[in-house]
Formats: C-alpha cells, structure tokens, sequence
C-alpha cells in the first residue's frame, strides 16, 4: 500500500443518502399529491364524459333546442359519470349554420376539514 492510499484509507467517509427526516418529509409530499390526484381524478372523467356527450350530440345535427336537451338526458342516464350538470344547464346556440352547445360548471373537493379545492370547467362543442 503506498503512502497516499494509506491516508486515504484513515480518513473518516462522508456518508451520502436519504436521511429518515427527509424520506419522511418526501413521503407526505408525495402521499399528499397522491391523494389530491385521487379526488381530482374522478372529475377530470366526468369532464371528458361531458365533453363528448355534447361533441357527439352537435355532430348529430339535432334540429331544435329542446331536441338537444332531451338527448343529453337520454345520455345522461347511460353515463353514470355525468352528475354535475343537466341538459337545462346547456347552452345552445347557431354559429354559421352550425349548433354549438357549451356548457360550464364547477366542483368543489373537500380535502381536510374547512379546505377545499374549486375547479371550474367549461366546454364547447367543435
């Protein structure tokens, strides 16, 4: 062994990682994000639900206002995702001879006692 090896060997490591503290502190986080993603999650789809029961309704070239309803309804009924909204809360318009349906609402999530998050969505047929 020479010299320098020799010293090298004595000298007390640093020792590198994850403290306890600091895996804890990142687990919360985490486990926090993660509950936060699991509450939202279910919203998101009844969006995307909302937002292709009323793409498929305008491309179908319904021809009155209450025909649009009635339609919404009817799917409503087979999509159990759909809860926050009714075919009332539609709005129906003509844009260059073209049905535009639009819509908009929000939902509040509880997270802890008197907190909570407000998500707003709002949609529009293509």
């Amino acid at each position: 062994m020479t010299r320098s090896t020799h010293l090298q060997a004595n000298r007390p490591r640093h020792q590198r990682g994850v403290t306890m503290v600091g895996l804890a502190f990142w687990a919360v986080v985490l486990g926090f994000l993660g509950y936060i993603g699991v509450r939202v999650l279910p919203t998101v789809n009844e969006y995307t639900t909302i937002q292709r029961t009323v793409d498929k309704i305008a491309a179908s070239a319904p021809s009155t206002v209450g025909e649009i309803r009635t339609a919404f309804e009817r799917q409503k009924e087979i999509e159990y995702a759909i809860q926050s909204i009714t075919g009332k809360d539609l709005e129906i318009t003509k844009e260059n001879d073209r049905v535009v349906i639009a819509y908009a609402y929000q939902k509040e999530i509880p997270v802890a006692g008197p907190v909570y998050i407000l998500l707003k969505y709002s949609g529009r047929s293509k």
